[in-house]
């Protein structure tokens, strides 16, 4: 009798174990290199060092563009109608906007509850670090951000990866295409091979993953004092950190009131997605390993490929947290009280504001500014958590995929479940 098993891979020849290894490593060396070599130096190393990360990011980015646009147009074309269209999207947005009030919310009870800001010494900001950020909130107008939406250029779109923009588009090509009917079925056959063909690209890129997260944590440690920092801005972080694991627990459990056991199976499937996000701070770097994961976890991919864009701009739920925390974090810190109404105006503006920011790094550094500039908060004390921002920035990242990969689980769920009410329907 044959007695022969099949033997399981090596946690650690996985590409999570890899990216682990690859974090430990890359923080290793960068506490070495900040140790044993002057300042200059050691920013040199990391400027270097960072390079890899970028090409990672930049390799991931290049697919973005095509697999949004193939993606959602055949995903709308095979649901036939504006009616579907506008069932799902609503669903969504309605996901969305709920989540993004309760995380708004938690931010802003937390730092009420711990005053991270109170008393915090002033006189060792560096105000030119802050420039690049306060820069970039004089073009954050309502005016601007409704033009933003709108595409005037699906290329120009495309060349900047402006994610929200690509959707407006492909929203508009799937409705289209689906109103042709079968003249067109060529083209959307077309485009669905094509988006099998970017989405094997993927794997390709995601082998780079842990040579990216290596080069992101080393050049970060490289130049940071793990240590001053930790000490500095203990309150800060821990008072952070106190808020966005709470934010995790509410999504789990909610997670698990809607998908139920099949929540394990989801965390199981999204850990490799998490642990990228995390290293590299950035949610965007994740998108195309995302949406393989949440179809193989058995999520129609109409529905990914519907959900998963939209939620890049409309549901990040880490930097929602992050951003009422943070401006009410500089108020308390500059000695500035502001009233339980202020504040939940300031909320709705966060609410409205934050649509269609992109999933990169500091992104929602420039809406924090420009909310403490609406409300009278010198927008210089974003210098106060520049220092810090990198490792909220990895938090938040994972967040932000975290809860974009449970809104579509649960429409996903929703949407069969619909379909299954309306198949029983047609045959009574």
């Amino acid at each position: 009798m044959n007695t022969t098993t099949t033997k399981k891979p090596s946690f650690f020849k996985g590409l999570t174990g890899q990216i682990l290894i690859a974090m430990l490593f890359g923080a290793v060396l960068g506490i070495i290199i900040h140790n044993s070599t002057d300042a200059a130096t050691a920013q040199s190393f990391s400027g270097k060092i960072k390079m890899l990360a970028t090409v990672f990011i930049r390799l991931v980015q290049m697919i973005i563009s095509p697999l949004v646009f193939t993606t959602l147009v055949v995903g709308i074309a095979k649901l036939g109608d504006i009616k579907a269209v506008g069932r799902i999207g609503g669903k969504a947005l309605g996901w969305f906007f709920t989540a993004s009030f309760i995380s708004l919310l938690l931010g802003m009870f937390f730092v009420n509850i711990l005053k991270p800001g109170v008393g915090l010494n002033l006189s060792n900001i560096d105000l030119a670090s802050a420039t690049e950020v306060t820069a970039k909130t004089q073009s954050l107008t309502f005016e601007n951000f409704i033009e933003h939406i709108v595409p005037k250029s699906i290329f120009e779109a495309m060349a900047t990866n402006e994610i929200l923009q690509i959707v407006i588009f492909s929203i508009f090509f799937g409705l289209a295409a689906a109103a042709l009917g079968e003249y067109v079925k060529p083209v959307i056959n077309g485009l669905d091979k094509t988006s099998h063909i970017v989405l094997k690209m993927v794997n390709y890129v995601m082998k780079f993953a842990p040579i990216g997260v290596f080069g992101a944590i080393s050049g970060v440690f490289a130049v940071r004092d793990f240590q001053e920092l930790a000490i500095t801005y203990f309150k800060f972080f821990g008072s952070f950190l106190i808020g966005i694991s709470s934010l995790w627990v509410v999504l789990i459990l909610v997670g698990y009131i809607f998908l139920k056991s099949r929540m394990t199976i989801l965390l199981k499937r999204i850990v490799s997605p998490l642990i990228i996000a995390f290293g590299t701070t950035s949610s965007e770097a994740v998108f195309p390993k995302l949406t393989e994961e949440l179809e193989r976890f058995g999520v129609k991919d109409r529905i990914v490929s519907f959900m998963l864009p939209l939620g890049y701009s409309f549901n990040l739920d880490g930097s929602m947290m992050y951003m009422t925390f943070a401006s009410i974090f500089i108020a308390q810190a500059y000695g500035i009280d502001l009233d339980l109404g202020t504040q939940m105006t300031m909320l709705l503006v966060l609410m409205l504001t934050s649509k269609g920011i992109a999933g990169v790094p500091r992104a929602s550094l420039v809406v924090v500014a420009a909310t403490c500039g609406m409300f009278k908060i010198p927008i210089e004390g974003i210098a106060l958590i520049l220092p810090i921002d990198h490792f909220c920035d990895m938090f938040r990242s994972a967040t932000n995929v975290l809860g974009n990969a449970l809104a579509t689980s649960v429409v996903g769920q929703w949407e069969a479940g619909d379909e299954i009410e309306t198949a029983l329907t047609d045959t009574i």
